[in-house]
């Protein structure tokens, strides 16, 4: 029997492998055809992609413009931003700074969810523990992890600046969580306050630092005024006020024209986060130019809403937002240790381009770029760890699917607890 030549091993070899990914994606297709057949038909579906794409926005922006620079003479980090050396990128902050999406449809899902729980006899505490408890429980997950950790770090004699840089750089997603419980348990108060009303405190506190030579401190004002404003756009939306386009152009035209406006003329900052050594953030606290830019992104979303219902039917494009949804805290709790994980990690190599060198020149962007995709597999390794604390256990074979068992079964019963943003 002749041997087979070189030539007909890599082939077959091919054909083999060809093989294994055409049934590895028909087992997703299918996984993902279970999970749209499983879902009502009255969900809007377009509030779950609304979600997923401000999560990846929040994270693909933090991974973009975060730089952890390593010292010339060790091995100690410090934080740096390439829209300090570059300011040219900061439209890269308009695409990626999407906490106002968050805040819409955080603000649209519990509203709808509180006026269904009191219709079905559920108490306001009920309503709030039901919700607050999927918020917070992944959180002391990353609190324990990084108490320990940073305890271990100065033990071994890592220069405490560095600690404090990387503790502080993990734990700030969870001021955003903070802001959004107070809001949740506002939420009664909130169901009919129109969104000019908390506006109005934004401008009239900006007016007073930046116009009359106010406190610094008094911008902390807009920290609860600012993210009141979508998260009220949300409950416009729920009453059914905001479902013509022509409120979506409104908001859209108008608040782009606003933020263009007070960048080019009133001093305020280009870049919508917060830049290392700028003298004001749009961000920390929210300055009004940040509220008018989340005013356009809202007026964006909505008038996606139906763009994305249509795009959701497809089962795979479904399936993977009904995934992202359900896993939406572990995300965004842990991205940034990833980021942290992979840099330092990465340091035993030397200072490598785009992750430990400055992020002065546009070859560091090309370079991040590159890195993505192991900053990507360092999440989906804290994905695998600590998602129970989001999720719960696995559940036996042959239950119903977790996707679809997490996910609320009608519209009106928001108050499940995975509609946590």
């Amino acid at each position: 029997m002749a041997e087979p030549t070189t030539a007909a091993r890599p082939k077959g070899a091919w054909k083999s492998t060809a093989a294994r990914l055409k049934d590895a994606w028909n087992g997703v297709r299918r996984g993902a055809a279970q999970v749209d057949a499983a879902t009502p038909a009255e969900r809007d579906r377009a509030v779950d992609a609304l979600r997923a794409f401000a999560i990846l926005g929040v994270v693909l922006g933090h991974w973009l413009v975060t730089a952890l620079v390593a010292d010339d003479g060790g091995t100690g980090l410090r934080t740096a931003s390439p829209l300090h050396h570059l300011p040219w990128l900061s439209p890269i902050s308009w695409i990626f700074q999407t906490l106002a999406v968050f805040f819409l449809v955080g603000g649209h899902v519990a509203t709808r969810g509180y006026t269904s729980a009191r219709q079905r006899g559920t108490t306001y505490g009920q309503w709030l523990r039901l919700r607050l408890s999927r918020l917070f429980r992944p959180v002391a997950a990353v609190l324990t992890l990084w108490t320990v950790a940073s305890a271990l770090l100065l033990v071994s004699g890592t220069d405490p600046d560095t600690v404090h840089t990387l503790a502080k750089l993990a734990l700030s997603p969870l001021w955003f969580l903070l802001v959004f419980a107070a809001l949740t348990a506002a939420t009664p108060l909130l169901l009919r306050l129109h969104p000019l009303w908390p506006l109005a405190v934004v401008l009239h506190v900006d007016l007073l630092r930046f116009g009359l030579g106010g406190p610094d401190r008094l911008g902390w004002v807009n920290l609860a005024a600012g993210w009141l404003v979508p998260y009220t756009l949300g409950a416009a939306w729920t009453r059914g006020e905001l479902e013509r386009p022509r409120a979506g152009w409104i908001l859209l035209t108008g608040g782009a024209a606003a933020t263009a406006a007070l960048i080019a003329w009133a001093g305020y900052p280009a870049s919508m986060v917060g830049v290392p050594g700028a003298g004001v953030s749009n961000l920390n606290p929210p300055t009004l130019a940040a509220v008018t830019f989340g005013l356009a992104q809202c007026g964006l979303a909505l008038l996606l809403r139906d763009p994305l219902r249509r795009a959701m039917r497809r089962p795979v494009a479904w399936a993977a937002a009904a995934l992202l949804n359900l896993s939406a805290m572990t995300i965004f709790l842990w991205h940034q240790t990833a980021l942290m994980a992979t840099t330092a990690t990465a340091l035993t190599a030397g200072h490598l381009p785009g992750l430990h060198t400055r992020p002065d020149h546009v070859t560091w962007v090309a370079a991040r770029l590159v890195w993505l995709p192991l900053f990507t597999v360092a999440l989906a390794l804290c994905w695998a760890a600590f998602r129970v604390h989001e999720q719960g256990p696995r559940r036996p074979r042959g239950r119903r699917s977790r996707v679809v068992r997490s996910q609320p079964v009608s519209r009106d019963s928001e108050t499940e607890a995975h509609h946590h943003a």
